[in-house]
């Protein structure tokens, strides 16, 4: 549905990319060589951005750094659509408000770096989780979020090395 009202597929990557986690920041050859398309058009998209002061950006060096600016009063909302688009909305109805023993819930992965996938990937954290349930809810919301759903179950005192290990800043979706 979001794709079809953004007409450039450009435009769309890069809601992806700055408003489906805040946290993500790129320069411009970063993002060329992750869309695979040039950088006029990129840049074209993020001066878009960047005067509707969506995004916001300083220079390290020599390179330009772009991130989206949480200030906006739209962030929330541009952040929630991207997030409806995707399916995580779904995810967390159908799965997580359904299980128990679930301290926290994150998004990884592609999404996460703000790169569209057919895969969410999720990371679950917390203890006595039924993890047959858990598989049989993701049956479930997989059809209806047209991706499919991978996870990871983890305690609570495993969380910190597994965040550590990462080269990015995952996505919390949920917490207790």
């Amino acid at each position: 549905m979001l794709d079809t009202l953004i007409t450039s597929k450009t435009r769309l990557k890069l809601l992806l990319k700055f408003f489906l986690n805040g946290s993500n920041s790129a320069y411009l050859r970063n993002l060329e060589q992750e869309f695979g398309e040039s950088t006029n058009a990129i840049r074209i998209e993020l001066n878009r951005f960047e005067e509707a002061d969506l995004l916001v950006s300083h220079f390290e060096g020599n390179k330009k750094l772009y991130k989206a600016n949480h200030k906006h009063p739209l962030f929330g909302d541009l952040q929630s659509i991207v997030q409806k688009f995707i399916g995580l909305d779904q995810v967390i109805v159908r799965i997580v408000e359904k299980i128990g023993g679930l301290k926290q819930l994150y998004l990884e992965g592609s999404f996460a770096r703000g790169i569209a996938s057919d895969v969410i990937d999720l990371v679950f954290v917390g203890s006595e989780i039924d993890t047959n349930y858990l598989v049989r809810l993701i049956e479930k919301a997989e059809p209806i979020v047209h991706r499919k759903i991978r996870y990871l179950l983890l305690r609570p005192e495993e969380l910190k090395g597994h965040l550590e290990k990462l080269d990015y800043k995952p996505l919390l979706l949920w917490s207790e």
